[in-house]
């Protein structure tokens, strides 16, 4: 969400950033905001005016009532009742006022960083820079879910007698490459300074329409019937969540955590053989990496948070690119955001396997997230980044370290969290 006294100080600026989203149908919303706030500026005005004439009707009270005029003070004393009662109703309504323009304010899409490509959607998206050298061996390489298979390592046809389509049960050598993953991810992220964190992977509405937009909401999100509850799609909800109506003391950031949770997700519209499997699923687990700090540290944590992740997925032998999203592929709260891709031989393309996102103050500004400083205080700023989300990445782990023969080469840096094994037949 953006300032208001921006949007009215700055109307066409937050209307070109509009139609770079390609998203017109939202320009009303400038000026309905200006509306609303100009009603709310008018009602704060008339009620300071009536406080101060309360002030003043009052001191005089005092003297008439003193020099024996009690019929003069008693009308204005029904003066002040009347002021009182205006008051109440101009209360009332600034509260209206309130709750509409903060609706307007949550669907007018952040100001995107000028470095921000322009395009409709994720075809757009621009390709910054490759990592290790795109392999295609000379033997099939077969779908992710008959690799797992035959390490009699994932049953499909039991989780969806169990729970339904897009669900799994990992099993073996493949279950247990699956949380060495996560581990190794874990102690990745914590040899470089971030504090290790498991957080509640309920959050409450407030928390939810604080971190994201109502769009990504109804597009995400499982709701706990009955209760003012949601189950967390990533942890950056409830890490940032974690914050909601702090001031936090300038000289302690930038915080820097690394959270792991297992994550729900509707995925409405999944389709396609590469998307069956464990490609696109309602429940997965991840690490996270979530940093606030002050506005000029963001772009330098930005950089350092998305080489986390190609540097790790490295460290595993996999290939991978990073990419610009363009301003339509951006979800309303972001500034800017890059994806980190990994290869795969089978496809003989990258898809994606991280997010690193940065959000101005947009959720800060939701949440009253501030930072206590020397000159004064102001709202943080905030990012998030995938470190590892598997079963998802475990495609491009399996495709990339996959032999001739069927087994599958653990890189040395996985080695401690499988049991000091090179390989699984």
């Amino acid at each position: 969400m953006i300032d208001i006294k921006f949007l009215v100080k700055n109307p066409d600026i937050v209307r070109e950033n509009i139609k770079k989203k390609f998203q017109d149908s939202k320009l009303p919303l400038v000026d309905q905001a200006i509306d609303l706030y100009q009603q709310y500026c008018d009602c704060q005005q008339r009620a300071d005016d009536l406080r101060s004439q309360r002030n003043s009707i009052s001191k005089q009270i005092g003297i008439l009532f003193k020099n024996g005029k009690q019929d003069e003070a008693n009308e204005l004393k029904k003066q002040v009742e009347a002021n009182a009662q205006e008051l109440e109703m101009l209360a009332k309504k600034q509260t209206e006022l309130l709750d509409d323009l903060t609706k307007v304010m949550y669907a007018i899409p952040n100001i995107v960083a000028p470095s921000v490509p322009v395009g409709p959607d994720d075809t757009h998206n621009v390709e910054i820079e490759k990592f290790g050298e795109p392999v295609v061996p000379d033997f099939e390489v077969p779908y992710h879910a008959d690799i797992m298979a035959k390490f009699n390592g994932l049953d499909l046809d039991a989780a969806h007698r169990v729970a339904g389509n897009g669900f799994y049960y990992l099993m073996g050598d493949i279950a247990r490459l699956h949380s060495a993953v996560i581990t190794y991810a874990r102690d990745f992220m914590i040899e470089r300074g971030f504090t290790y964190c498991i957080p509640p992977f309920m959050v409450r509405s407030e928390i939810v329409s604080g971190v994201m937009s109502f769009a990504e909401m109804d597009a995400m999100m499982y709701k706990i019937e009955g209760e003012d509850l949601y189950l967390i799609g990533t942890s950056e909800h409830s890490m940032i969540g974690k914050f909601i109506d702090q001031m936090i003391p300038e000289d302690q950031l930038p915080l820097t955590m690394t959270s792991y949770s297992p994550c729900f997700r509707k995925e409405k519209g999944a389709h396609g053989i590469e998307e069956r499997g464990v490609y696109r699923i309602h429940q997965f687990e991840k690490q996270e990496m979530v940093v606030i700090c002050k506005e000029e540290e963001a772009d330098m944590w930005y950089e350092k948070m998305w080489r986390n992740t190609v540097e790790l997925f490295r460290s595993m032998d996999i290939p991978v690119r990073t990419l610009e999203c363009c301003t339509g592929d951006l979800a309303d709260l972001k500034v800017k955001s890059l994806d980190v891709e990994a290869w795969s031989p089978r496809q003989k393309k990258y898809f994606e396997v991280g997010s690193c996102s940065y959000l101005g103050d947009a959720q800060a500004r939701r949440l009253k997230i501030r930072i206590k400083g020397k000159n004064g205080n102001y709202f943080a700023h905030t990012l998030n980044n995938t470190v590892v989300a598997p079963p998802r990445m475990l495609i491009a782990f399996l495709e990339n370290n996959l032999r001739a023969d069927g087994s599958v080469a653990i890189p040395e840096a996985l080695r401690p969290y499988m049991g000091g094994k090179t390989e699984i037949r």
